[in-house]
């Protein structure tokens, strides 16, 4: 059962954004060898973590019909098909997509 408690601890850690664990005791060298690997990670980490907060509150920004349009053309989907699938027009779609790459900072659809 420690285990498994001490299994979750370290997923729980990951998740909140640890790099990496170390068991204990801690021994010197080891702990030297991790630091030494995590480094150049720990370097980056912030900038994509921080990548990853800007999306989202892009993303949040959207209306909802823009959302389902942004859905949908991230499964491939045409602007007719769009339009046939959320019963509305072809104009409108466009207009949606427009307006949703504006507030995402896109420039094209990919």
């Amino acid at each position: 059962m420690t285990i498994f408690l001490l299994a979750q601890n370290i997923v729980a850690a990951i998740k909140a954004g640890a790099l990496d664990y170390l068991a204990l005791p801690i021994k010197p060298d080891q702990f030297l060898r991790t630091l030494s690997k995590l480094e150049p990670e720990a370097e980056e980490f912030p900038l994509a973590r921080r990548r990853v907060i800007e999306a989202r509150n892009r993303i949040e920004s959207l209306s909802g019909r823009e959302r389902q349009v942004l859905e949908w053309l991230s499964a491939g989907s045409s602007n007719k098909v769009i339009a046939r699938e959320l019963e509305i027009g072809p104009r409108t779609v466009e207009i949606h997509r427009a307006n949703m790459m504006a507030k995402l900072g896109a420039q094209h659809a990919a």
